[in-house]
């Protein structure tokens, strides 16, 4: 599994409100979710993203409320992986558990500049800067998260076996 794509980069502590801001929150439709992610602090974040693409941030990303909401924002957004330098716990469950890749990499952090295209091998943990040239090794998921992904989900995950 791969992904591939341009680069937002975001800073320390973006949590769960900036990713997904609570006013809209009255709604579980992943696209008007979508439509509104990272509005806060990246008003053009919707209008440029492209399906594919990575999004890259510091330390601590996804802090704040335990939301499901957030990483399925970025996901329907067209993120296809998110690299940090650490995650916040409940936000690193919840992404994986609604299909998003998710790497910690302190290092590529430092080495990818937002607009950078990137390419990420989830089996090896492998991440390219294709534009610098430099790669750097994340830990690869184990097998059952990669399953997880996958199958786009747990529920779904789980529903495929059971069937």
């Amino acid at each position: 599994m791969k992904a591939h794509g341009h680069v937002f980069k975001y800073g320390d502590n973006v949590d769960t409100d900036v990713i997904i801001p609570a006013r809209y929150l009255n709604t579980s439709d992943a696209k008007e979710l979508a439509a509104h992610c990272m509005e806060d602090i990246d008003a053009d974040f919707v209008s440029k993203v492209k399906e594919g693409d990575i999004m890259v941030a510091t330390r601590n990303f996804g802090c704040g409320s335990s939301r499901e909401h957030a990483p399925l924002a970025i996901k329907t957004a067209g993120i296809s992986c998110v690299i940090a330098a650490t995650f916040a716990r409940i936000f690193y469950r919840n992404s994986i558990n609604i299909g998003l890749p998710i790497l910690e990499c302190p290092e590529a952090v430092d080495g990818i500049n937002a607009g950078d295209e990137v390419e990420v091998d989830f089996d090896t943990g492998k991440i390219t800067n294709v534009t610098s040239g430099k790669t750097f090794q994340a830990q690869p998921f184990p097998a059952f998260m990669q399953e997880i992904i996958k199958a786009d989900g747990l529920v779904n995950q789980l529903r495929a076996k059971l069937a």
